[in-house]
């Protein structure tokens, strides 16, 4: 899985807003539509995108599913965007310092 692939899946709001419901903790895919404007087929659609960017993670319980957050892959996103954070931050540095210097 690659960083690409991580915030393809994480750049749709529909995503975003399952995984920070399941932030909350595991759900099904009846709980997870609650309240939701969007077909049933749909949300599984936007669910088998996250599970295949490694953001979460599908377990059969009884007869439903009950998807889960995979906190790693999350993880994994704030270490890259902390890490580009840096890099910004030095060049802006160095440049300040050109330039005042």
């Amino acid at each position: 899985m690659s960083t690409a692939e991580l915030f393809a899946a994480l750049g749709d709001e529909t995503r975003l807003a399952v995984l920070a419901r399941l932030g909350e903790g595991p759900a099904s895919i009846v709980r997870l539509n609650a309240g939701r404007t969007i077909s049933r087929q749909a949300l599984t659609k936007h669910l088998h995108v996250l599970e295949k960017a490694g953001l979460v993670h599908q377990a059969r319980a009884g007869r439903e599913s009950l998807w889960t957050l995979q906190r790693q892959r999350l993880d994994e996103a704030r270490a890259f965007l902390e890490h580009m954070s840096r890099q910004w931050d030095d060049r802006l540095d160095r440049l300040k310092a050109m330039v005042e210097g």
